[in-house]
């Protein structure tokens, strides 16, 4: 700064090029003084949780509280993470739960991702037949089956009639429904069925999503990605840093001065393995992950929002597949997804203790911090625009209570 003023007084001995470079170093100085007086009125939450759970769970802030999306790289071992360019972009959804308001013409821009995800959800069975060793019913399928796997999902735009027929035809064999009802023996779209189930509007020509198609759309997600809204005249803004993994220690310090954590959870995947570990239960993952995050040393004090999601995949599942099973501590009643969900949360909650709590009794952590949990549906627009409501208002009366204004 003191370089600037310097120059700026002889100017009439400066260079073209020092001219340039002076002008350049006060509008330097004025973007750090604008982004410092930003942050003192902003409020920043971070947003974590299982990788694969991030990239569908995070959909419905896109639906609550988008008014600007960045991707930022992150610093790294071997240099800065940029988020991957051989990813389409895709289309952003509008702030505050308002798909039913989209017009025709921007429902009409997801399309693109509607086959993607068909596309993406057809070849992860494929894979999972011959994984389980599941026979098709059919001898034609295995034709189709090749024809859709030839297909990059990520560079589909539009549906051919040959593939529309081949994914009718294929999910109609009695081995693939077979394979869709193992589904938590491998990773499938939760949207799966739902698309699968409307293929025959789906393919249509001149389709045009509905506002639930948008709802259920899932895209990958890369980077760090932002969600900025303002409450009461404070400025919110959620990082979500759910998809980056590799080396989370070395860079997650960056964080250490949100107002709070939340931590996306899934209620439904208590009887799924991990994809990469079919040895590992995914609901004891994200538990071991949630305590980790709870023992970081930046966060001791920082409260936390767990959203526990997907009550609607619960539901579905529970009927058929007994929490017992997976956890034998359960003690509740079969097919309960009331009880069901309870003792997961009371699971979260035990986390949540034990690392506030030490063994002998004693306090770990600073006693401000707070636990806020809620259960959650993201095709449900009413539900989420509620939760959130709820989240906004505990977030800043926790503000408030900190800086001594409640």
């Amino acid at each position: 700064m003191a370089r600037a003023l310097t120059w700026s007084c002889c100017r009439w001995c400066l260079t073209e090029d020092e001219k340039t470079a002076a002008r350049i170093d006060q509008e330097i100085s004025k973007i750090l003084l604008e982004q410092k007086k930003r942050d003192r009125g902003e409020l920043k939450l971070l947003l974590l949780g299982p990788g694969r759970v991030m990239a569908a769970q995070v959909e419905f802030f896109r639906f609550q509280v988008v008014t600007r999306h960045s991707c930022t790289p992150l610093p790294g071992p071997a240099g800065p993470m940029w988020p991957r360019t051989d990813i389409p972009s895709y289309p952003q959804r509008p702030p505050g739960g308002a798909c039913e308001h989209l017009s025709q013409e921007d429902r009409k821009s997801f399309r693109p991702l509607v086959y993607q995800n068909i596309f993406v959800s057809m070849r992860a069975m494929i894979e999972a037949m011959d994984r389980l060793q599941i026979p098709y019913s059919r001898p034609e399928s295995e034709h189709h089956a090749d024809l859709v796997m030839s297909q990059d999902p990520y560079k589909v735009t539009t549906f051919e009639k040959r593939f529309a027929v081949a994914v009718q035809r294929l999910w109609s064999d009695a081995g693939i429904r077979a394979c869709y009802e193992r589904r938590r023996e491998f990773h499938l779209l939760d949207s799966a069925v739902y698309y699968l189930s409307n293929l025959e509007r789906i393919t249509e020509e001149g389709y045009i999503p509905t506002a639930q198609d948008v709802l259920r759309s899932r895209m990958p997600t890369t980077g760090i990605n932002e969600y900025c809204f303002s409450v009461q005249k404070t400025n919110l803004r959620i990082v979500d840093v759910g998809g980056q993994k590799s080396e989370r220690k070395k860079w997650i310090h960056c964080f250490e001065n949100v107002i709070a954590l939340i931590y996306l959870a899934s209620l439904s995947e208590y009887d799924q393995c991990l994809e990469e570990n079919n040895r590992e239960n995914r609901m004891k993952e994200s538990l071991a992950l949630f305590g980790t995050i709870l023992e970081l040393p930046w966060f001791k004090s920082t409260s936390v929002i767990l959203f526990l999601n997907k009550t609607d995949i619960l539901e579905e599942k529970i009927p058929t597949s007994h929490l017992a099973t997976y956890f034998p501590s359960f003690q509740g009643p079969k097919q309960d997804a009331e009880a069901a969900k309870r003792f997961i949360l009371d699971m979260y909650i035990g986390m949540y203790a034990g690392c506030v709590d030490g063994a002998d009794g004693s306090r770990k952590g600073p006693r401000s911090r707070r636990l806020f949990s809620h259960y959650t549906c993201a095709t449900d627009t009413q539900n989420i625009r509620k939760v959130f409501k709820d989240v906004r208002d505990s977030v800043l009366a926790r503000y408030l209570d900190e800086i001594n204004l409640l």
